[in-house]
């Protein structure tokens, strides 16, 4: 391992130990690279999330070294049950030669502290309650060159160093936007609700999504944009949520945190999810999908997650695009590190965007289509009415909607799913 030059200079610069920030470092310092792991916040701590992690992120926990067993206090699931149109459809996750059977369930208050820990004990310096404010850029070049934070308690100004910063500050992204990288206003955002409730349905081997999402409150019945999600904690809680596109007109007009609880209101009384079963607050969060800011390298910075818009627009997930994209970006950082002259080392940097381009980019168009579909209430619900009829049709869209394929040797399914991926621009 590199060793540090001083406390407060590094190889690389990763800003926000969420899972793109703490699997980046992790695999930085596994490769011998001296990095500094930045979080504003203090651990453990909470976060606005489904909590119901699929094979695809589950193979990242794996790659991680990170103990996934149920001693370890981890749920395991089979698979989705998709409710809608009148039909309930239960699908046990693929057998894949790339992923898992299974998923997993954990409470990201200490999901995300399991990362940042098993960065640090790779070798990875983290500070905790490190506010990150403006970039340290080289007037000569334009370069990022390290960041300015206030630290600990007394918020004490400190400077960090690095000839590379990654940005794994989540949605918000302070520091893409002081790079001056804003926000793709032509990529789908999505919004998540969530809140935790005492329920009897704690204990439950398939995580659950309604495809339609009623809001009864007005004169009229009307279908919303999005989905419902119903987690067991196997806590003796469930995580119950919804997650709604900005594609639809109703987006901006109604309150979520209502709408959850009207829909909570409709759900069988024995289930439990009432108001005085609440465990805690309704809480929100932004979900930026499919490359809804670039570019992903720039003058030093590269933007892993959340910060890239690595959210799946089929979906709504993020969190095993969040790990896979920090994979990617210290693969290619290990790479340029040990190239010998700075223009090396940016050829080698200027791969990143186009491995996240080829890996991601035609899926993310095929998602992007898809989104302005089903923006379309009366589109979402002949999907649901018709296609959940269909075992084998649902099968297939489970893939789709999963992004869980074989790329080499897998059935026609895969081969389909791929093959429409492939021919897609990648934009």
């Amino acid at each position: 391992m590199t060793e540090p030059l001083s406390d407060n200079t590094a190889d690389v610069i990763v800003v926000g130990a969420g899972p793109a920030g703490s699997t980046t470092a992790y695999h930085l310092a596994r490769s011998g690279l001296d990095v500094l792991l930045l979080e504003k916040t203090e651990f453990p701590r909470e976060k606005v999330c489904g909590d119901g992690l699929t094979p695809r992120a589950t193979k990242q926990l794996v790659a991680m070294g990170i103990d996934i067993s149920e001693e370890a206090g981890w749920l395991r699931n089979k698979g989705l049950r998709i409710i809608g149109g009148g039909v309930r459809l239960q699908l046990d996750w693929p057998d894949l030669a790339s992923f898992p059977d299974y998923g997993l369930v954990r409470k990201r208050d200490d999901f995300d502290e399991q990362l940042a820990r098993q960065a640090q004990k790779a070798g990875a310096r983290l500070y905790e309650r490190c506010n990150v404010g403006a970039p340290v850029i080289d007037d000569r070049t334009g370069r990022i060159t390290g960041v300015k934070a206030k630290l600990g308690e007394d918020k004490r100004e400190v400077t960090f160093h690095a000839p590379l910063v990654v940005a794994a500050d989540g949605n918000s992204t302070r520091l893409s936007l002081a790079m001056g990288l804003h926000r793709r206003e032509d990529r789908p955002m999505g919004v998540a609700v969530r809140t935790y409730f005492t329920s009897p349905r704690h204990e439950d081997d398939y995580l659950e999504s309604w495809l339609e999402l009623w809001d009864r409150r007005g004169p009229q019945d009307r279908l919303l944009p999005g989905y419902g999600w119903i987690f067991g904690m196997g806590d003796g809680t469930s995580n119950v949520g919804l997650g709604v596109l900005n594609t639809s007109d109703s987006f901006k007009e109604l309150d979520w945190r209502e709408v959850l609880k009207a829909w909570c209101a409709s759900m069988p009384e024995d289930w439990g999810y009432t108001p005085e079963n609440m465990t805690g607050p309704i809480r929100g969060a932004a979900l930026p999908m499919a490359f809804n800011r670039q570019p992903h390298y720039t003058r030093g910075l590269l933007l892993v997650g959340d910060a890239g818009g690595l959210v799946n627009p089929f979906n709504g997930e993020g969190i095993a695009y969040a790990m896979e994209s920090g994979q990617i970006a210290a693969e290619v950082i290990v790479q340029a590190h040990a190239r010998s002259t700075p223009a090396q080392r940016e050829i080698a940097l200027q791969r990143y965007p186009r491995v996240l381009k080829d890996t991601y980019g035609g899926y993310y168009t095929l998602g992007r289509a898809f989104v302005k579909l089903i923006g379309n209430p009366k589109v979402m619900q002949i999907a649901a009415q018709r296609g959940l009829t269909h075992p084998m049709l649902m099968k297939f869209t489970l893939k789709l909607l999963a992004n869980l394929t074989d790329p080499t040797g897998g059935d026609a399914m895969d081969r389909i799913i791929n093959g429409l991926s492939k021919v897609a621009p990648k934009a």
